[in-house]
């Protein structure tokens, strides 16, 4: 997956990146809204290795890492485990695309990279056919709330306060960025 206008461009993460990843996970504006950095580091590892279907990429402006981008696959997370600690997931159309992303360095924060990325990376998964396309931000992290809407992300309606500590957001390819 490459190119944007904005010279964004998306490298499937390999082993060499592991450090790099490591380093972003330890920064404070990344633990506040992921998991324990040793836990998602070997949750990126096992995408990579091939024991988790998740897709994983490194973002990147003009060909330098600056942050993290990963697809996961509804359907395969559409199962008894899953369902009983996250029932909106049986909700959702099994062809439906999760999309996670961070912006790792924190001095490219609050510049529009994020909203930027994002919004590339959809096109990428339009152009490769994947139509329902959703993200999960945690409703309290309104810095990315923002981001992801500027992106043409919207809440779905029915789903709004069922899913616990995620808001639930669909890309709509008819909305307009400056909402």
């Amino acid at each position: 997956m490459r190119d944007d206008p904005n010279q964004i461009s998306f490298v499937p993460v390999e082993p060499q990146h592991y450090p790099l990843l490591q380093r972003w996970l330890d920064e404070p504006h990344m633990q506040e809204w992921w998991g324990e950095p040793d836990a998602e580091l070997g949750y990126i590892r096992d995408m990579v290795e091939g024991r988790d279907t998740t897709r994983p990429f490194l973002i990147a402006m003009e060909g330098v890492p600056i942050g993290y981008i990963q697809y996961w696959f509804i359907g395969h997370h559409q199962n008894e485990q899953w369902i009983k600690d996250h029932p909106w997931l049986a909700e959702l159309p099994t062809e439906t695309i999760g999309v996670d992303l961070s912006i790792g360095c924190p001095e490219k924060l609050l510049g529009g990279i994020g909203s930027k990325a994002l919004a590339a990376f959809v096109a990428a998964l339009r152009a490769k056919g994947h139509e329902n396309i959703i993200i999960d931000p945690d409703p309290d992290n309104l810095r990315a709330v923002r981001a992801y809407r500027k992106a043409g992300f919207r809440p779905v309606p029915r789903l709004e306060g069922r899913t616990g500590d995620v808001l639930i957001m669909q890309h709509d390819p008819q909305a307009n960025e400056n909402q």
